[in-house]
């Protein structure tokens, strides 16, 4: 399908011409002044190169929605790509993206570093989170596939729960190494994190922002905090062996000159501090979710309403992030789902990053979610 930029005027209504939902506090615009920016210009097909334009077609406080525009004909399935708010830039889906676009029409929900945002904005907790994802799935109409992954597969279930009797549902929903119940085959982070009191996590890791950045005043757990704990988790690969060591002494990912792994991995920001401690608190030490009793707007998220949207989980036999079976139980709480329209994949041999970055993700993962859209596409 062939594309081209669009007024704010155009951007109120979908390609198929049925009206857009309203998200509140949306304005669009099609430059990239301050927030996230992945990076993609181009794509490789057949040999031929093909123009890729990242455009920002939401913007609201804490978040924009990317849409990245490719001069390629014919119908692509429009996909939600919902990032994970976790204090890793989302610059690290670069290859995701990369490898989705030929094939799809690529949206992605992207997080604005908190210390950015003005403190005037107000909090932003999981709870705005998941409101966020339902607003977003809603602006960009029924048929949107939805891909969440780490930290973003609860609240993107949580979103195709709310609008599971909306005819704007997503038609498929794909979960990569989410967390969604990290009782099952705890992490070291996991066990960690609910070995601790909620006030260690409010007195030890949430920090002020400095008035020298325009979100002074804000409460945020740091990214400098995060590039610390990304860095022990890199040490602790290299010493033993893991996955990450051979990303990166020979990169894996489809530009390893321009987007070399290290430096993406490395990149890290700001998290507002509700959203921090929302998370140790409901998704890490008392698995909310899964036990029945995470609420969104005062009405509790209920997966097994979920009849008409399809279900493919995916995990990493390695993955010692989010360790097998913490996403795989969401096919235990959406019970409503007909099991012709369930999938699951278990990739041996494969870490939490293989998942979406490196040639495991473009030879295993990203043809087995291809697949699964076309063969449940509304």
């Amino acid at each position: 399908m062939p594309h081209k930029k669009h007024s704010a005027e155009e951007e109120q209504a979908p390609r198929s011409g049925r009206p857009r939902a309203h998200i509140s506090g949306l304005t669009t615009q099609n430059d990239l002044p301050l927030g996230p920016r992945i990076g993609i210009e181009h794509i490789v097909i057949d040999g031929r190169l093909v123009s890729v334009r990242e455009l920002s077609v939401v913007e609201k406080s804490f978040g924009r929605l990317l849409h990245f525009e490719a001069d390629l004909t014919g119908q692509r399935p429009p996909i939600l790509l919902v990032a994970p708010l976790s204090g890793m830039r989302a610059e690290i889906l670069y290859d995701m993206i990369l490898g989705l676009l030929p094939w799809h029409d690529v949206y992605c929900l992207a997080w604005k570093d908190a210390a950015d945002v003005p403190a005037g904005d107000g909090p932003f907790r999981l709870e705005d989170n998941i409101t966020y994802v339902v607003e977003t799935i809603r602006y960009l109409g029924a048929g949107t596939h939805v891909i969440g992954l780490c930290q973003s597969a609860l609240p993107a279930l949580a979103a195709a729960a709310i609008l599971s009797e909306d005819l704007g549902r997503p038609a498929t929903l794909t979960l990569l190494g989410g967390k969604l119940d990290t009782r099952i085959n705890p992490t070291r982070v996991d066990l960690l994190t609910r070995s601790l009191p909620p006030a260690w996590f409010e007195n030890c890791a949430i920090s002020t922002v400095p008035a020298s950045r325009r979100g002074h005043g804000r409460r945020v757990y740091p990214g400098s905090t995060e590039l610390m704990m990304l860095s022990t988790y890199l040490f602790r690969h290299c010493a033993s062996g893991g996955e990450l060591l051979a990303k990166i002494f020979q990169d894996d990912g489809s530009d390893a000159v321009g987007h070399p792994f290290l430096r993406l991995f490395c990149q890290t920001y700001d998290v507002p501090a509700e959203f921090f401690l929302d998370t140790v608190a409901l998704v890490f030490q008392q698995s909310a979710l899964a036990e029945g009793h995470l609420a969104w707007q005062g009405t509790t998220i209920t997966p097994e309403r979920i009849t008409g949207t399809a279900l493919l989980t995916i995990e990493g036999e390695a993955d010692d992030i989010s360790g097998p079976g913490q996403t795989r139980i969401a096919h235990d709480l959406c019970e409503g789902i007909p099991a012709e329209r369930r999938g699951h994949l278990l990739c041996p041999h494969t870490g939490h990053v293989g998942l979406f970055f490196g040639s495991r993700w473009r030879q295993e993962v990203l043809p087995h979610i291809s697949r699964f859209i076309r063969e449940n596409g509304n």
